[in-house]
Formats: C-alpha cells, structure tokens, sequence
C-alpha cells in the first residue's frame, strides 16, 4: 500500500505497475530504471499522475490519472447529496461514492470506522474534497501535523470518486500519519477505541488548520 519501490525500497520517483500492482522506482525523465521493470507492462506515476507503456516511450493521463487523485469542482460538490448515484469501479463492481469499503491491514477496523463515519459528515466532507480551502495554509517549518489534513483530504476524495479502480480504498498513507502525529497512541496492529480515536483526531486536525484552545475558530 506504501509508495515505496518494491525494490529500491525508495519514496522518490516511483511509479506504479498497474498490471502487477507493485511500485517502482524510474521511468521518467531525470530518473533511473530499475533492471527489473523492464517486464512490466504499463506504469502510473505517484507525483505528476503520468502513465507510461514500457517499449514505446507512450505517455498518458487517461483515466489513470483521476484515480490516483480525484478532484471535484464546487458545483459536483454541491450536488453530491443531490444526485446520489451508484458508481462502475473499473473492476466491474457497483458502489456509492461515499459509502465505500476502507482494507483492514491488521487491527485497523476501529479507524476505520471514524473515518468512514466523517465522510458522511457534508460540512467536514465538503470542506476536504476541495484541496485548495487548505492548500495553502501555512505551517511553522517541520510541523508534522499538517500530514493529516494533507491525508485526510487525499482519502477523503479517493473515498468519494466515482471512477474508481475498485470498490474499496485503502487508507494505509491516512493511518501512517496517524501513528506518527499520535506519537504511536493509535496503531494500525493495535486495537484502539473508536471514542477516543475520534477526539484525538478531530482536536488535531483543527489544530493544524490554525486552530486553538480559544473561542478562535480554525480553517474548517
């Protein structure tokens, strides 16, 4: 689920293969391949949302590109409680955006839980599907509080896409900000309570929106 090059190991420059489903590191310009992917098929890029065919040198955005980061408009947000639909994944599956599976990775279920039940809540939701409410807040240097606003959002719009590969979404990348902003408190292989979860989380997310102890109200 992490980014990271399943051979290098690396966070930089990765692509991934969408026929093995496997990360690697290369394949664009200024990059270096790695000898293994020469069998790999085609390749979507984590960082620009370019796919690229292996052989040929053919480079595209396709439908590939929206799924690896959805975006919405103020009006498509404005009418998702208008014009509830169901969804095609590309896999064949039907799904509500909205309502849509989160993988359990270990004993993760609890997280789960909160943040499927903070999607639904539409001032919370409309504000994270659109990226620029909070894109450019600015933050004090090495603040790392500010990852979960930047996760949230991104699984907050992956959860509500309508083109989806499949119907569920893994919230790996969301919970790994957790574990480390939490300091380890909440874990992805540690029971957790969802109570405790939920006031935690939303207390630090108004804090790293600009918010405080005071009657001063954050971003959101």
């Amino acid at each position: 689920f992490e980014k990271l090059c399943s051979i290098s190991l690396s966070h930089i420059n990765v692509y991934a293969c969408l026929v093995c489903g496997k990360y690697f590191q290369g394949c664009c310009r200024g990059g270096r391949d790695t000898g293994d992917i020469q069998s790999v098929g085609v390749l979507l890029g984590n960082t620009r949302g370019t796919t690229r065919l292996l052989g040929c040198g053919w480079e595209g955005h396709q439908g590939a590109r929206y799924v690896l980061k959805p975006t919405f408009t103020a009006q498509q947000i404005t009418n998702l409680d208008k014009q509830a639909k169901l969804s095609r994944a590309y896999d064949g599956t039907t799904y509500l955006p909205g309502i849509v599976g989160l993988n359990n990775i270990k004993a993760n279920d609890y997280a789960n839980a909160v943040l499927q039940a903070l999607s639904n809540v539409p001032p919370l939701r409309n504000y994270f599907l659109e990226e620029e409410n909070y894109k450019s807040i600015q933050r004090p240097p090495g603040d790392i509080m500010f990852l979960l606003v930047q996760r949230f959002g991104e699984l907050m719009r992956k959860l509500w896409n309508p083109r989806n590969f499949k119907a569920h979404v893994s919230p790996h990348e969301m919970l790994q900000a957790v574990v480390l902003c939490s300091k380890k408190n909440f874990q992805i292989t540690k029971q957790g309570d969802g109570v405790d979860f939920l006031s935690w989380f939303l207390n630090a997310l108004h804090s790293a929106l600009g918010g405080t102890k005071k009657k001063k109200k954050s971003e959101w």
